[in-house]
């Protein structure tokens, strides 16, 4: 097992009476309001709704009632989720007289059900439609590791805060590496689970692509927020009682630097990624198979050029069209360049993509098999700066293609977690992407924690320390 991280020991400080949830509540806004105003990634509070939650909690504890796995444990939102008495304003201007909602989304309801305090939403990039986090709106977040970098994206504003202490929890949403990529550069573990493992509601602006998915400090944590998080959930056609399968050590990791043809990895992620894949076969005791350069889906398509005609199409149905044309120039450059792109989309296309998606699975359901792991880089660049850029030289506020690493699993549903796997020289982390078949995902989950102690990472950036109470 993995050494508990700040969820597990927070919950069991609070329940062994070492401390209050009274106490995790003042600790995490505390933190955040020392700590954030260099990282901005918490976006808003509840910190009086939280207090008094967290006074509740501990009344009906000393009353002996029963406490839930995460009884007073506090909780960041990110802020494309639902929370009551919160507005969602995604990151958007266009959203800043967004009315309070009126009940949790599916992750924040599990999440307090179990006994956990929200105390405040974390920053995105406008509609989460980029890899790094910026808006116009509630400005850039940071990376703790190296101010000067980017946290990545979609969940940049959860990650930043995870990996400086500010919270035990903050939540995530992928639906093209949004869980993955913060997790990698912030020097986290983060999990993409298999579609419909976590049942969504309402439905995803990205409709087959996106689902809810942790992020944590340690596999420990990592596994107990996934348990928590699944389920059916009414109006998803895809969610499904998740399957938890026995299945033995992966025997073989099949690496590809790539698994759609943008170009060769830069020089230092290339060899990241390759130290970390042969010390993944040893920590597995597993034969390692190298695929040449996107050899993998080479005759069937172009997986991520397939992911940017869904993805922006959907965005823009799920909008309105109307809505969209109306108000480009309000939207921060990348994300009109994403909208603008899904104005262009015909239905012949977007059909002819979401055709391609079958071929992907298959592909991939069958080099799987039963018996391995995909292996490649989780983010496929060494530096990636606050304002988007991944040269000096590059555009601001545009994230080039090639930085990408992340869209298939979200186009075939197959789960994928990224490990962290050491740092290059310009300070940014370097994640280990591991995909499993689909619904191995505790399968998967155990990997990473034999990655974990084979290979122990810091739990939060230099200079920061996780969080503890009691």
């Amino acid at each position: 097992m993995t050494t508990p991280g700040a969820i597990r020991t927070t919950a069991e400080a609070i329940v062994s009476g070492r401390a209050t949830a009274v106490d995790a509540v003042e600790e995490c806004v505390r933190r955040i309001r020392e700590r954030d105003d260099a990282l901005g990634s918490v976006v808003a509070l509840r910190v009086e709704e939280a207090l008094a939650e967290a006074a509740d909690l501990d009344a009906r504890r000393a009353s002996g009632a029963a406490a839930g796995p995460l009884h007073g444990v506090p909780v960041l939102v990110k802020d494309l989720e639902d929370v009551a008495g919160m507005p969602t304003r995604r990151g958007s201007r266009l959203l800043v007289d967004a009315p309070p909602a009126t009940v949790d989304e599916v992750v924040p309801a599990r999440l307090r059900r179990a006994g956990a305090v929200i105390v405040g939403k974390t920053n995105l990039p406008e509609f989460a439609t980029e890899g790094f986090t910026d808006n116009l709106l509630d400005g850039t977040t940071r990376n703790p590791w190296d101010l000067a970098q980017t946290p990545g994206g979609s969940s940049g504003g959860s990650g930043a805060a995870l990996a400086a202490g500010l919270a035990p929890i903050a939540t995530a949403t992928d639906g093209g590496g949004s869980v993955r990529i913060p997790a990698a550069v912030c020097g986290l573990v983060g999990l993409k689970p298999t579609h419909g493992a976590v049942g969504r509601w309402p439905a995803a602006d990205w409709l087959d692509l996106s689902t809810y998915g942790p992020m944590a400090t340690t596999v420990d944590d990592l596994r107990l927020l996934f348990l928590l998080m699944t389920g059916v959930v009414a109006g998803d056609p895809d969610s499904a009682p998740f399957p938890v399968p026995t299945r033995s050590r992966p025997t073989r990791v099949i690496v590809a630097e790539r698994t759609s043809p943008l170009g060769p990895l830069p020089g230092p992620v290339a060899d990241a990624f390759h130290s970390a894949a042969s010390s993944m076969a040893e920590v597995l005791g597993a034969q390692q198979v190298v695929l040449e350069d996107h050899e993998l889906f080479a005759d069937l398509g172009d997986p991520d050029l397939d992911w940017f005609v869904l993805a922006p199409a959907e965005h823009v149905n799920a909008l309105g069209r109307a809505f969209v044309e109306e108000n480009l120039d309000a939207m921060h450059p990348a994300t009109a360049e994403f909208m603008r792109h899904g104005l262009t989309i015909g239905v012949d296309d977007y059909l002819a993509a979401r055709r391609r998606r079958t071929l992907y699975t298959r592909r991939l359901d069958e080099l799987l098999g039963d018996d391995a792991v995909l292996l490649t880089p989780t983010v496929a660049v060494d530096t990636w700066f606050a304002d988007g850029r991944t040269e000096p030289d590059g555009v601001v506020g545009m994230t080039p293609p090639a930085a990408f690493s992340t869209a298939v699993q979200n186009l075939t549903g197959h789960p994928a977690v990224s490990v962290p796997a050491g740092r290059h020289a310009s300070g940014l982390p370097f994640g280990l992407q591991v995909t499993g078949a689909r619904w191995s995902d505790s399968s998967l989950l155990d990997v990473a924690e034999l990655w974990e102690q084979a290979r122990p990472w810091p739990r939060t950036a230099p200079g920061y320390d996780e969080f503890r109470v009691g």
